[in-house]
């Protein structure tokens, strides 16, 4: 008999992290704990990432919802499947439970994809979160003397020469052959200025930049698109309940040159590869990001990265991040993400639950 339990755990940043929308300084994830009564040593373990202003299943419902399907996965799984769950609002939820069943069809081991744990590493990007000018230069310093050849900096709410400087910064020690520069303006700029804003930015060699404007101003994120001498990366905009034909609309009408999948924010790995599927049929480039999990969650989100050909420096570097994260095989080195084959799991905050 297949059962369920779940339950809260809040990450703790190690420093205040700022975007446009605000600083960070913890986010709850729900863990979700998957067995059979055959074979009780055997734990799947799936993780539901909730970003507050950001996560759409974010709800007072959340909870509620989450410990009324795992209280009755039994009967889920035995009369048709999680898949078949209309979990459109859910999200998280649905990356979490696809992720954890993922796990006990593996017997807990958190090894899926015998590329990366057998030893490929994937290249990711340096991000710098907003702050002070000299907290963001001291990151900036610390990612390239790491080995980072890509970096993406979090903008929108410095003023805006302030951040040009920062870039100019970069720009003074590291070409564009050197340094890959992405920018995040997480919908900080308004529909009058973005064009000129991106002008700007185009004389530092920048390689992208993510969702400019907010979200559903869908006729002027296609104008910008099409005028923009800098690639346009959709994010938020991507979020909601989207089923196929509403994706494929959005890619037609917007015309965007990437776009960011997180699969906390896209229904699970099936919702990110209908994303894929559309976009790829497009000639719409991707990469992946984590939306803040624990190492439970990249470490499957990379596994899953990896079985894409996809070379483009991916946002898995949030592993660092936290105070209380779970330890676990993964590792950065020289700006890529890799699996130890000596690492070990330290699994105590689930021992006892």
């Amino acid at each position: 008999m297949l059962k369920a339990s779940c339950f809260k755990h809040r990450l703790y940043f190690k420093r205040p992290s700022g975007t446009s929308r605000g600083v960070l300084n913890s986010k709850d994830s729900w863990f979700i704990q998957m067995w059979n009564s055959e074979k009780p040593e055997w734990i799947g373990i799936g993780e539901c990432s909730l970003i507050e202003g950001l996560s759409p299943d974010a709800l007072p419902e959340f909870e509620l919802i989450l410990h009324e399907i795992c209280n009755s996965i039994h009967d889920i799984c035995e009369s048709s499947s999680v898949g078949d769950l209309n979990l459109l609002r859910w999200p998280s939820i649905a990356f979490g439970l696809e992720l954890a069943l993922m796990d006990l069809e593996n017997k807990g081991n958190k090894r899926f994809v015998d590329e990366f744990v057998g030893g490929k590493e994937i290249p990711i990007n340096g991000l710098i979160w907003m702050g002070e000018k000299s907290y963001m230069k001291q990151q900036i310093d610390q990612k390239l003397e790491s080995g980072f050849n890509c970096v993406k900096l979090k903008i929108g709410a410095l003023d805006f020469d302030e951040e040009l400087s920062l870039l100019s910064y970069i720009r003074e020690e590291y070409s564009n052959d050197e340094i890959e520069i992405r920018v995040d303006a997480n919908g900080a700029f308004s529909v009058v200025d973005a064009l000129d804003k991106l002008k700007r930015l185009s004389d530092y060699g920048i390689h992208s930049i993510e969702q400019p404007i907010r979200a559903g101003q869908f006729e002027e994120m296609a104008e910008l698109c099409a005028f923009s001498p800098i690639p346009i990366a959709l994010d938020e905009e991507l979020i909601g309940p989207f089923n196929a034909e509403m994706k494929r609309n959005l890619l037609e009408r917007i015309k965007p040159q990437y776009i960011i999948l997180k699969p906390s924010l896209h229904g699970g790995f099936s919702g990110a590869n209908e994303w894929i599927s559309i976009a790829e049929e497009l000639k719409v480039k991707w990469w992946a990001t984590s939306a803040l999990e624990s190492n439970i969650g990249l470490n499957a989100i990379a596994q899953w990265t990896c079985t894409y050909d996809n070379d483009l420096p991916q946002g898995l570097g949030t592993g660092h991040l936290f105070t209380n994260n779970i330890d676990s095989p993964l590792y950065v080195s020289n700006g890529k993400l890799g699996y130890s084959k000596s690492g070990i799991w330290d699994f105590t905050l689930f021992e006892t639950r």
